[in-house]
């Protein structure tokens, strides 16, 4: 008997987002105020839901659930819907090495940490050629 001999067609159940159910209360309430906020701008714009969806390319729910700020709508999804602000730019600057505060203060840690292992060598030397040029 083969595989898969009496169905027509087999359906994979797609898979639940893991990540979506563990994501930080912050990062939730992020994507909450964004959708809103994407859903005020579509309202400005007197554009309609079933309009807007189009436009961006997804159904009309997929659209609803964006502007609930749903994590499991793709990012494509909500790029396109910043396209048609304008704002796509933006979303570069979101993670841009610069906003980093994190990752900066990894490095400024790294300096510190590597400039107190030279600084007793280098105020040493620095004491000496201060004696020598006084003599």
């Amino acid at each position: 008997m083969t595989f898969g001999a009496d169905f027509d067609y087999i359906y994979v159940m797609p898979k639940s987002a893991a990540v979506a159910k563990s994501l930080p209360p912050v990062a939730a309430n992020a994507l909450r105020q964004l959708g809103e906020h994407l859903a005020i701008a579509r309202a400005r714009r007197r554009e309609s839901q079933r309009a807007w969806a189009q436009r961006i390319g997804i159904s009309l729910p997929t659209l609803i659930r964006l502007e609930k700020g749903d994590p499991t709508v793709s990012m494509a999804a909500y790029a396109s819907a910043l396209w048609l602000m304008g704002r796509a730019p933006a979303l570069a600057e979101i993670a841009a090495p610069a906003s980093d505060l994190g990752a900066l203060e990894l490095d400024v840690r790294d300096a510190r940490q590597r400039r107190a292992v030279r600084a007793p060598a280098s105020i040493s030397a620095r004491l000496r050629r201060a004696r020598q040029e006084r003599e």
